[in-house]
């Protein structure tokens, strides 16, 4: 049967455009019951013993919930006790406009055999499509749908064998509308929460339901405590106008009180607004898209110097006022940021949030605040019967919604996943918490895999250059066995150098846009724990095939070129390769080699080449205006019993460090060049933006503590400040500028070079970079080294390679995959930590402070790269007598009158 739909639409040319939509009803959609005899199905899904023990349903039944109760109890419908669930062809319709994040959890659901989620196609069936009446809301006509579909699976399932069993249908809903329509329609319906709590397998599962807005409404004080929220209509025209500005909100660690929204702009537009006090954060969540307005300029105010975490105490006003009056008296014009305050919700970016449960001191209290892991967060109020059990417990909790008489967002408890400081547990935590897909790798995955035993056939041979005959070596960390990236060099017959950088051929194993490139490109990169590493591509090709171990031959894809003893290049060729390795070296090993002058082999040889080249290659890039930059990094030794941290210490860097990097950094940027000049709107770069001058402030105020100045004006000219920028009887001084430097830096990105105009690193000082050398562990690479292959050759092109909007989306996900693994890493690194110092007693160890707040110290202990808070004073100690300095931030401690005490600078032992 076909329906038609004709209307008119006008063209932006201003003419009219007829339209006519074709809709196909059918008779063959069956029910995917095991009792219906009449549909003609091979399979089924919805099963005969649909049994979920309910003291309002004791008999079996297929549940069809509506709309909101898949968009609001995802969390819920979960559940093992939750199966043989109708989801109407409307709801999942409905459902993917609305939450993508739902949408992927629902089609989860539906692929899992042991849930039994049956998809009805009730859109297209001739006995439960309805069209829409005249005068009635789109949202209206859905639920409609739903009801008739309901009322039709009553009936269609009223066999003989069917009522046997005693078989029933259940439509769930929270609509007081809706449900009294299907009432009156003769339906058996509930809402979703009298239908649970009447579970009998699973009671706990009250604590996962998701509150509605009037339940929300009822539990929350009478008295508003925040402005209304702006709805989206006046929003969009206001920010059309100019009146609001767009951003993303951005939560302080340090200030519970103060946020940031950045406000993308071209170049030099962007913006980042300050944000202070409860009224004008106005229930944002960090992440969340948000308007904001500017506040007349007089309000502005400069950056909080308080450290100030939430306690949980709710106060009658956390405005930040006495703050803002303090620094608005001392603080000079230039330190005053653009200010403002949250006006609407463009988008939540709400996800579960895993922390842990603090118990109302109220006996018989079903009312708890939950306490993110992450401090940008707020508290949570939750509702749970269970809190004896949750305390102590590290658990998932999931917002429902914050209204404006509420001092907390609500709540509901969606899983425990183990008991606080137990490793298993916080690894789990922190995976989650970043976001890390750390998933076994499924079969559809595995099932593009060679298969093994697996060589180079001669038929490969044919198509890649053989340099097995090189003398080829890698340079890693102890312990690595995904090595990506080998390298070679030999003195040629006319008196210069053939230097050879080699990485793994892992696109040869990956092909485009079959299952395994898709889990790839979702993963984005392989994050690297404290004795864990998650892994962006399996094994088998990590740590086996892809893997340029020694004495193997292995596919990869080679830039080679010539130069002079100058390392200037005279020649650059790409090529795909096939190697053997000489050895795997580490970077002590190499180093070994280079410094032992009794060695004298092939490899060796090849080693002190790569090491003067290097040094002469590193040398000429800093004078072009590169930055040396310093970040504090630490090793643990783990037993391999406990996996408990034994020993730490700070990783050393080598000659051998640095003539790895720059070679590959001298590939990245051979490789950007060419594959830009192919193909100038598609390529796949890495910019490093220039930091905004308000970055510099606080490394300009650290160093003119101590009487130096540092220049901002260009990569170059910070390079240069920095290298003289030294104290007598203080040599750490430098590094901890340059640490201080790193902290001002832009977080570097991809981009498809067809999106962007501004291509510089500016920490390279490049005028073009990629990555290339890294393809078993970034997706990137795999995109770069497919459109390399493409531009000498060696491989055939596809339609998504050639889409810069869909490269776009590509560099989107890779940066946010990016910047959450480099998050899970710190915070492993910050766990293990805590395990290395329990039970250790009191250690002492050299400190520098790094940041001085009104009332804390942030100090950094280089020996174990842990940087902490130190508050002046706290709950029931009287604070030492302090005074506090905006212009050069630093502590005075006032001595006898006698002889006054100088101020420590801010950079201090």
């Amino acid at each position: 049967m076909l329906k038609s739909k004709t209307f008119v639409k006008k063209t932006r040319s201003g003419g009219v455009m007829k339209i006519v939509r074709e809709h196909y009803l059918r008779d063959d959609i069956w029910c995917g019951s095991e009792v219906c005899s009449e549909c003609k199905q091979e399979s089924t899904v919805l099963q005969r013993d649909a049994c979920i023990e309910s003291n309002l349903c004791p008999f079996p039944h297929y549940l069809v919930p509506d709309t909101n109760v898949v968009l609001h109890q995802i969390d819920v419908l979960e559940d093992p006790v939750i199966r043989n669930v109708i989801i109407l062809q409307t709801v999942m319709q409905e459902v993917r406009h609305r939450s993508a994040p739902v949408y992927k959890r629902l089609k989860d659901l539906i692929h899992d055999k042991e849930k039994h989620f049956y998809t009805f196609t009730n859109e297209h069936h001739r006995e439960t499509f309805i069209e829409r009446e005249p005068g009635e809301s789109a949202n209206d006509r859905n639920d409609r749908a739903i009801r008739v579909a309901a009322k039709w699976y009553s009936q269609h399932l009223k066999t003989p064998e069917a009522e046997a069993e005693g078989l029933r249908v259940v439509l769930i809903t929270n609509d007081q509308g809706n449900k009294a329509k299907a009432e009156e329609s003769g339906l058996l319906v509930y809402r979703c929460e009298e239908y649970i709590k009447s579970l009998i397998a699973n009671p706990e599962l009250v604590d996962r339901l998701a509150l509605s807005n009037n339940e929300q409404n009822e539990i929350s004080s009478s008295k508003v405590l925040f402005p209304e929220h702006l709805p989206l209509s006046r929003i969009q025209a206001g920010i059309k106008s100019g009146t609001f500005l767009q951003g993303t909100f951005r939560a302080s660690r340090d200030n519970y009180l103060e946020a940031t929204v950045f406000v993308q702009g071209e170049g030099e537009d962007s913006t980042e607004i300050i944000l202070q006090g409860l009224q004008n954060l106005n229930r944002a969540v960090h992440q969340d898209v948000v308007a904001v307005q500017l506040l007349p300029r007089d309000q502005w105010v400069a950056p909080s110097s308080v450290v100030l975490q939430d306690d949980g105490v709710p106060k009658d006003d956390e405005t930040n006022e006495e703050e803002d009056g303090r620094r608005k008296r001392i603080c000079v014009e230039e330190h005053m940021k653009p200010t403002g305050k949250v006006v609407g919700i463009i988008k939540r970016n709400w996800r579960p949030f895993c922390g842990m449960l603090n118990v109302s001191q109220i006996k018989e209290s079903t009312r708890h605040l939950f306490t993110p892991a992450d401090r940008r967060i707020p508290r949570i109020r939750i509702e749970t019967r269970q809190a004896s059990t949750l305390a102590g417990q590290r658990i998932m909790v999931a917002i429902d919604g914050w209204p404006k008489h509420s001092r907390y967002p609500n709540g509901h408890f969606v899983r425990s996943l183990g008991s606080a400081g137990d490793k298993e547990t916080e690894t789990e935590v922190l995976l989650l918490e970043h976001d890390v897909p750390h998933q076994a790798f499924s079969q559809a995955v595995l099932s593009f895999l060679p298969k093994m035993p697996w060589t180079i056939t001669p038929e490969d041979m044919v198509k890649r250059e053989d340099l097995r005959q090189l003398t080829v070596c890698s340079v890693d960390p102890p312990g690595c066995t995904d090595i990506d990236d080998a390298l070679h060099c030999r003195e040629l017959d006319n008196g210069n150098f053939e230097v050879g950088v080699h990485i793994a051929d892992v696109s040869h194993f990956i092909r485009p846009g079959n299952a395994l490139d898709k889990e790839a490109a979702n993963r984005g990169t392989t994050v690297y724990l404290c004795g864990r590493r998650i892994d962006m591509v399996p094994e088998l090709l990590s740590s086996n095939l892809c893997s340029l171990r020694s004495n193997v031959e292995r596919m990869a894809f080679s830039c080679i070129w010539e130069m002079n003893h100058n390392a200037e290049i005279l020649k650059t060729r790409f090529t795909k390769s096939v190697i053997n390795s000489k050895a795997s070296l580490t970077y002590a090993e190499a180093q070994m080699r280079i410094d032992d002058t009794s060695m004298n082999d092939d490899i060796t040889k090849s080693l002190r080449g790569l090491n003067k080249l290097a040094k002469i290659l590193k040398r000429r890039r800093i004078e072009n205006g590169a930055l040396t930059l310093s970040s504090l990094e630490v090793r643990f030794h783990i037993d391999s019993e406990t996996h408990d941290p034994i020993d730490l210490q700070t990783k050393e860097l080598m000659e051998t460090n640095s003539m790895v990097e720059e070679f590959m950094l001298l590939a990245n940027i051979s490789v950007a060049q060419k594959i830009y000049d192919e193909f100038s709107e598609c390529a796949l770069l890495r910019k490093h933006p220039a930091p905004p001058p308000s970055n510099y402030d606080i490394l300009i105020k650290a160093a003119k503590s101590k009487g130096l100045e540092i220049h901002t004006d260009s990569a170059k000219a910070l390079a240069d400040s920095l290298d003289v920028a030294k104290v007598d009887g203080f040599s750490y001084f430098n590094t901890l500028l340059r640490i201080l430097a790193t902290r001002c830096m832009m977080q570097a990105v991809y981009f498809c070079s067809g999106m962007d105009s501004d291509f510089h690193h500016y920490g390279l000082a490049s005028s073009i970079y990629t990555h290339f050398t890294s393809p078993i562990r970034r997706y990137s690479d795999i995109i770069v080294h497919r459109l390399l292959a493409v531009a000498i050759g060696a491989d055939s092109t596809y339609p998504d390679l050639m889409d810069k909007h869909k490269q776009s989306a590509l560099c989107n996900n890779l940066n946010y995959r990016h910047k959450m693994a480099q998050y899970a890493q710190r915070a492993s690194v910050a766990f293990h930590t805590q395990l290395f110092f329990k039970n250790r007693g009191i250690l002492n160890e050299e400190g520098f402070i790094l940041f001085v707040r009104k009332n804390a110290i942030i100090v950094l202990i280089p020996k174990f790269g842990l940087e902490g808070t130190v508050f002046f004073d706290g709950k029931g100690k009287t604070g030492v007598n302090l005074r506090f300095d905006e212009e050069i931030p630093g502590v005075s401690v006032p001595a006898p009158e006698v002889e006054p005490q100088p101020k420590k600078p801010k950079l201090d032992r």
